[in-house]
């Protein structure tokens, strides 16, 4: 009920994107693909196995759809792929690798080795880390990136960069969740057809307490 209740209730606490057509396109052709038959286009397959455990993590299945429900784990693939600028995807495919070292350093395994439980600790240890260390990640975050903007040679820290790939992907899932069809106008306050504009009424009362779907 809390996660539920979270996403409907979530605004731009999860960040910010623009939803341009190519990536509104991506989003509803992703939604009839299977789990069985899918082969990262951008990702390897190991990220893609990775990334797909971890959605499912963050966003399960519940009384809602979950991520694997949408295809979520393709969509973010595909995004990379096709929409994202080369930089952003290339730093978003560096910090999966950081994640998957960090993976390996827990429990001494690879991430298509990985359990259920284990993706449900690491992602624990990362995105509910105490503000102190979460600031700390993204610190180290950042001298690396300053680091490679200035064409230094660095190693990527592997925590900070699994803690950045980790939070990139609760982002961009929450967005694409919110943003699909299914979820849109099922799940969320959808109404094809506003009528009378009221610009201070109540959310509660106006919507049930769901955010609107635009």
């Amino acid at each position: 009920m809390k996660r539920r209740q979270a996403l409907k209730n979530i605004g731009l606490g999860a960040g910010l994107f623009i939803v341009g057509p190519s990536a509104f396109s991506l989003l509803q052709s992703c939604k009839n693909e299977h789990e069985y038959d899918w082969q990262p286009t951008y990702l390897s397959a190991s990220h893609g196995f990775a990334l797909k455990q971890i959605l499912d993590v963050i966003l399960p299945a519940t009384d809602t759809p979950g991520a694997s429900d949408l295809n979520i784990a393709q969509f973010i693939d595909e995004y990379m792929d096709k929409v994202a600028d080369p930089e952003r995807a290339e730093k978003f495919r560096h910090s999966a690798d950081a994640f998957t070292r960090a993976f390996q350093k827990e429990f001494d395994k690879s991430p298509e080795e990985g359990k259920k439980e284990d993706f449900e600790n690491i992602v624990k240890k990362y995105l509910k880390a105490t503000p102190a260390v979460q600031q700390e990640y993204m610190k180290r975050n950042s001298e690396t990136q300053d680091a490679q903007d200035a064409e230094s040679e660095v190693k990527i820290d592997d925590d900070a960069g699994a803690y950045a790939y980790l939070s990139n992907v609760r982002q961009m899932g929450i967005w694409a969740w919110k943003t699909s069809e299914q979820v849109g106008e099922n799940v969320l306050w959808y109404d094809p057809i506003p009528g009378q504009y009221i610009p201070c009424g109540p959310v509660d009362e106006l919507g049930n307490g769901k955010a609107m779907s635009l």
